[in-house]
């Protein structure tokens, strides 16, 4: 029979064989043996608690992190760096100092420098070594791709006919051909701009002229009603001094009616010399539209210059591209354009696809060289990129002038909501937690933009500021964690 007493010592034994066992070593900080370039993206391994940042030849830089404690995991996905503030301090968490901040969503979640105990332990951001994110602080750019993965993974060279290849021509073509719409379209808006002027002018003239010509020939409508009665008192005279005052009346009312007469028709020639008022509004309107259109033109060939990135979700069976404008936005981060979205063909579209984010790492002789990172499963990557039919259209757009960072993502999810103006792309994983994330406030309230909501600039929907800022937006100053908690797990 098996007593407490036994029982107790068996787990005592066992309890103190366990602690004799070798611990795996935690991750340590490391560099790439070679001249780093760089980074193209970040991949953060939620199992093994590292992140590790690649350049188009390789991983350059590997460090641990802590990532998000039970009820507040960080979440599983797809992001990308939208902004970087040295000494940032969180408005959530009791003016926390995150140094050397880099944001991947509008609702708080970043990659910082922070304490590492060794397992994940924050509130959902990814917290990096305090030295090695000040090192990697300045070497990543906004837009750089970011993937937290629910266990390991790394990129795979890739090759496959649907990926985009750049026209060798229109890439060498393309800068100049920026810099002469550019200049076209500040033609276009000057000569807009003058001839707006040319007709709200002219309309002030016209309606002054009208005025007067109205005034003008009420005044000769009476003098002639004068002369006429006048001419009518000289007809009825009897006597000589009625005549003569009925003369002396015509005389005055002819001198009268002469003048409103030249004067009337003074007024006329003068209104005859003016521009034409509906003229002029039509060509301020006509000057308008080429404005429109050399704007469009111009921002499509700026554009071209720039990384693309497309995101094809099977849940909304869309596809949907975007680009870094380089607008800088008051509150924080930069300006995405999102002017395409567009419905895609996904065979068999009830089966899961997976997420696979294939990125163009570098030119090379066909064009371009690309690798693939996995982080979902469904179909291998191949046999994904396989199902999708990319409108040809949108290739036209977007494929011959396709540099190196561009990348498509293949994802059953759909965008976040957490996508908006200043972001590029935010998916996360349904089937991962969520907690870090789905416990914090959206970022905006407003839906994901489509291609049939953006002003002439590219992004006039979302100028509806939000008058209650995000939750993680705030740069307070304050207190600051202790280095020396870092310091002794080291």
């Amino acid at each position: 029979m098996v007593t407490l007493a036994t029982m107790a010592a068996l787990t005592a034994l066992t309890a103190d064989a366990a602690a004799k066992q070798p611990r795996p070593a935690p991750p340590t900080e490391a560099t790439a043996p070679r001249d780093a370039g760089e980074p193209i993206m970040a991949i953060v391994s939620i199992k093994t608690q590292q992140v590790t940042f690649y350049d188009a030849d390789g991983w350059i830089l590997r460090a641990p992190v802590s990532t998000g404690t039970t009820g507040r995991e960080t979440p599983a996905g797809v992001f990308a760096v939208l902004e970087k503030d040295v000494d940032h301090h969180s408005s959530l968490y009791d003016d926390a100092w995150m140094p050397n901040m880099q944001r991947i969503t509008w609702n708080g979640i970043a990659l910082h420098g922070g304490p590492l105990p060794g397992y994940a332990a924050s509130h959902g951001c990814v917290r990096m070594p305090y030295g090695f994110a000040e090192k990697l602080f300045d070497k990543t750019r906004i837009g750089m791709r970011v993937i937290i993965s629910p266990n390991d993974a790394a990129p795979v060279e890739f090759s496959h006919p649907a990926l985009f290849v750049p026209n060798a021509a229109a890439v060498a073509a393309a800068p100049a051909r920026a810099e002469t719409l550019a200049r076209e379209a500040a033609e276009a808006t000057q000569t807009a701009d003058e001839t707006k002027k040319v007709a709200a002018t002219a309309a002030r003239e016209t309606a002054s002229l009208t005025a007067s010509l109205r005034k003008l020939g009420g005044l000769k409508t009476r003098a002639d009603a004068e002369l006429a009665y006048a001419e009518k008192a000289l007809a009825a005279a009897k006597t000589d001094q009625a005549r003569a005052r009925a003369g002396d009346l015509k005389q005055k009312a002819a001198a009268k009616a002469a003048e409103a007469a030249t004067q009337l028709d003074a007024a006329r020639a003068d209104a005859a010399s003016k521009p034409d008022a509906a003229a002029a509004k039509d060509a301020a309107k006509a000057a308008a539209t080429r404005k429109t259109d050399a704007a469009k033109a111009a921002n499509e060939a700026k554009l071209a210059l720039e990384p693309v990135s497309v995101y094809i979700s099977r849940a909304t069976q869309k596809l949907y591209v975007r680009r870094n404008t380089h607008k800088p936005w008051a509150d924080g981060g930069e300006v995405f354009d999102a002017t395409i979205e567009v419905p895609v063909t996904i065979r068999n579209p009830d089966r899961p696809i997976g997420t696979h984010v294939f990125t163009a790492m570098a030119r090379n002789d066909p064009g371009l060289r690309w690798s693939v990172v996995t982080i979902d499963n469904g179909d291998d990557a191949k046999d994904a990129l396989d199902r999708i039919t990319i409108p040809q259209d949108v290739l036209d757009r977007i494929a011959p002038t396709a540099a190196p960072r561009s990348s498509i993502i293949i994802s059953d999810e759909p965008l976040s909501s957490e996508t908006n103006y200043r972001t590029e792309f935010v998916a996360v994983l349904n089937n991962q937690p969520q907690g870090g994330f789905v416990t914090r406030r959206p970022t905006v309230d407003v839906p994901v933009a489509s291609g049939n909501s953006w002003g002439d600039d590219g992004f006039g929907f979302f100028f509806r500021r939000n008058p209650d800022p995000p939750a993680g937006n705030a740069r307070r100053r304050g207190g600051q964690y202790d280095r020396q908690v870092q310091q002794g797990w080291w």
